[in-house]
C-alpha cells in the first residue's frame, strides 16, 4: 500500500513538530510556525482533524531569562518551559486565528499517561476539542515534569497521543527528509520510502540527537513502531520544507518515509500496557511458562516464575523474560514483588496458604499482558 492509498483513509492525524523544526538556538522560529499553521489551517478547512504535538516551550523561554543557549539545570529548564509555554501557545493562537481557527492547550506528563483514568480523561478532552473544531496543541508539561517521570522526547508523546486519540495517521516532522539507511550525513545513505518491517527500520536508524532536540532518528523509529502496533501508519518527513503536510495528504508523489501499520493491531488498552506505562520490574520464567505464553496464549502462573527482579506493587507493569534474558511480554501483575518472590515456583492452590490471602490464580492474566514477540511479527498495513 502506498502513501496516496493510505492518505485517502485519513481523517484524524497527529502532527509532531520537533524542536529542530520550530526552534532556533535563541528562541522559536515564528516564520516557520506561521507557515506550518497556515498549511494546517488549510487542511482543517478540507475536513481533516489535526492534533499538534509541539516542542519548543523551553526554547521560547530563553530570551525572557536572558539566556542564549539551553540551560543545564532542571530548575532553569523548568523555568524556561513555564515562561516559554505561554509564549508558544500565544504564537499558535495568533497564527491560527488569522484563518478563523482556535487552539486548545493540552499539557501532559508521563504520569498522566501511566494512570489509566487520566489517560482516558486526556482522550475525552481531545475528542471534545476536535468536536468543536478546535485544534488541540499538546506538549509535555516540562515546568513540572522531572527526569524519572518524563517522556524523554515528544516523539514518544506523539505516538501515545495518536493511540489515545484514535488517529488515522502520525506525522513526525523533523529536520531531515525521512529515515535513511544510515546516518543522513553518511556517504551512500539512501532515503527509505516505505518501511513494512519495523525491526529493519530500527536497524536503519542511525542519527543522533541534534543540539536543540532530545530525540534522534532512533526515537522516531521507536515511536513509529509504537503507532504501527496500534494500527496507525507514520510518515517521517522534513518540516523545514514548505508544503510537506499537503504533499503527504493530498499530493501525487511520495513524501518522506512511510512506516506501515500492523495488519493485526493491538487494542487501545494493550497498547497502553506495552507503551504507555513504565516497567517496574522483571519476572524471569521457565521454559514451560515461555511455551504457555508464546505458543498457547496462556496466563502467567506462579509455578512458572523462577526469579523476581525489582520492586513493584499489584497493578504495576512488569516485564516477563526467558532465562536467557530475552523479553517476552509486559503486563499488569496481580501481586507485588515481595509476594511474587514468596509464591514463585508454587502451584496456584498454594497461594492462599503461603500469603494468607488469594487475589487470583494468575500472577499475570493473559488479558493484562502483551506478547512482545507477537508485536515483532505484526507487519504490513491494516486492511
Amino acid at each position: 500500500m502506498n502513501q496516496q492509498e493510505i492518505a485517502r483513509g485519513v481523517r484524524r492525524l497527529v502532527v509532531k513538530l520537533g524542536s529542530s523544526v520550530v526552534a532556533t538556538p535563541t528562541g522559536v522560529d515564528r516564520e516557520r510556525v506561521s507557515r506550518l499553521t497556515a498549511e494546517a489551517a488549510r487542511l482543517h478547512d478540507d475536513g481533516y482533524e489535526i492534533i499538534l504535538v509541539t516542542s519548543g516551550a523551553r526554547a521560547a523561554g530563553l530570551a525572557r531569562l536572558g539566556l542564549r543557549s539551553m540551560p543545564k539545570t532542571i530548575p532553569e529548564q523548568q523555568a524556561a518551559a513555564a515562561i516559554g509555554q505561554i509564549r508558544l501557545m500565544s504564537l499558535y493562537e495568533e497564527c491560527f486565528s488569522v484563518f478563523g481557527k482556535h487552539v486548545g492547550q493540552v499539557l501532559l506528563t508521563a504520569a498522566d499517561i501511566e494512570d489509566r483514568g487520566r489517560y482516558l480523561n486526556a482522550r475525552h478532552t481531545i475528542d471534545h476539542l476536535l468536536s468543536h473544531g478546535i485544534v488541540p496543541v499538546v506538549n509535555e508539561n516540562d515546568s513540572v515534569a522531572v527526569d524519572e517521570l518524563k517522556f524523554g522526547d515528544n516523539d514518544r508523546l506523539s505516538a501515545l497521543v495518536a493511540g489515545l486519540a484514535g488517529a488515522d495517521l502520525l506525522v513526525i516532522l523533523t529536520d531531515v527528509d525521512g529515515l535513511y539507511t544510515g546516518a543522513p550525513s553518511a556517504p551512500g545513505a539512501r532515503l527509505v520510502d516505505i518501511v513494512d518491517d519495523i525491526d529493519a527500520a530500527a536497524r536503519a536508524a542511525g542519527a543522533a540527537p541534534g543540539p536543540l532536540g532530545t530525540g534522534g532518528m532512533a526515537s522516531k523509529v521507536a515511536s513509529a513502531r509504537s503507532a504501527a502496533h496500534r494500527g496507525i501508519p507514520t510518515v517521517i518527513a522534513n518540516g523545514r520544507t514548505d508544503g510537506t503536510l499537503t504533499g503527504i495528504l493530498e499530493g501525487e508523489g511520495h513524501v518522506g518515509t512511510l512506516v506501515l501499520a500492523s495488519d493485526t493491531p493491538i487494542s487501545n488498552r494493550k497498547h497502553w500496557i506495552a507503551y504507555g506505562t513504565p516497567v517496574h520490574g522483571t519476572l524471569v520464567v521457565d521454559a514451560g511458562a515461555v511455551r504457555a505464553l508464546t505458543e498457547r496464549g496462556g496466563s502467567l502462573l506462579p509455578s512458572g516464575i523462577i526469579e523476581v527482579r525489582g520492586r513493584f506493587q499489584p497493578g504495576d507493569c512488569v516485564s516477563c523474560s526467558a532465562p536467557d534474558g530475552c523479553e517476552l511480554a509486559r503486563g499488569l501483575v496481580a501481586y507485588g514483588s515481595v509476594d511474587c518472590d514468596r509464591i514463585k515456583g508454587l502451584i496456584s492452590r498454594r497461594i492462599q496458604e503461603t500469603l494468607g490471602y488469594h487475589i487470583s490464580d494468575e500472577v499475570m492474566h493473559r488479558d493484562d499482558l502483551v506478547l512482545l514477540e507477537d508485536l515483532g511479527r505484526r507487519r504490513g498495513h491494516e486492511s
